[in-house]
This record gives structure tokens, sequence and C-alpha cells, in this order.
């Protein structure tokens, strides 16, 4: 039994480190990518939340349409968000005018946001980013273009 437990010593530290990092490193890249999808996800929210606002405040559909850009931009900067970014801005009731008095406006974003630590030029078939969407809706001011 000497001989069997003699042959055996050391082994368990190789064993611990081997089955340690592989057990490790997946759990430890699973909550960076959480931190990060999640990191994308609220400031694509605020985003949307914030565009919608600074597009109904705005004096015209043009400018609000810059606004609702920078507010974006900002959003993902303050959060240190790097992704491919859409927005489209929808109005109620009356599509062509969006700026209409009680009218409703949403704001809705789609962010493509990359992998981390995950190079651009792998070539592989499984989607390298994860999509992200999100909406808000702000009601024109009844009291728009009021003295």
């Amino acid at each position: 039994m000497r001989r069997a437990s003699a042959a055996e010593v050391g082994s368990a530290s190789i064993e611990f480190l081997v089955a340690g990092l592989l057990l490790l490193v997946p759990i430890v890249y699973l909550v960076v990518l959480v931190a990060t999808v999640q990191s994308a996800a609220l400031a694509t929210e605020g985003a949307a939340r914030q565009a919608a606002r600074v597009f109904v405040q705005a004096p015209s559909v043009g400018d609000g349409e810059a606004a609702a850009v920078r507010a974006l931009e900002l959003a993902l900067a303050d959060h240190g968000v790097t992704a491919e970014t859409s927005i489209a801005v929808t109005c109620r009731p009356e599509p062509t005018e969006c700026l209409a008095r009680r009218g409703w406006v949403t704001v809705s974003i789609e962010a493509s946001v990359p992998l981390p630590l995950v190079p651009s030029i792998l070539d592989v078939t499984a989607p390298l980013a994860v999509p992200i969407e999100a909406s808000a809706t702000q009601q024109v001011s009844r009291f728009r273009g009021a003295p």
C-alpha cells in the first residue's frame, strides 16, 4: 500500500491545476461575456429612452433625428460599448407628422455587440456578435409650439 501511494505523491497538485484551468477559464469567459452583453443591453435601453425624449423636444424632425443619434452615441460611450447600431423612428397616429401635438414617437435601436476576446479576422460559421434590440415611446407635448 505504501508503494502505491508513494507513486502518486505530488500528482494531486498537477491534477488540480489541470482540472482547475479546464473549468476556470470557461467560467471566467462566461462571466465576461454576460457582463458585456448586460452592459450593452443597459446602454441600448437607456439610449432608446433618451433618444425618444430628445426627439419629441426638438424643433424639427431633422434636428430630432440628429439629437437621437447623438443620444445613442453618448449612451454607448458612457457604458464603454462598441457596437454596430441602427436607429429607426416611427410616429403615430400620423406617420408623416412626427412632431404633431399629442403624437407618439417610438425610437427603436438595434445593436450588434461583438463577443469579447474573439478576433474579428476569425472565419467561423457561428455568429461573432450578439444582437440586442431596444425601443422607447414618448408623447409629444400638447403645448408644443405654444408661446
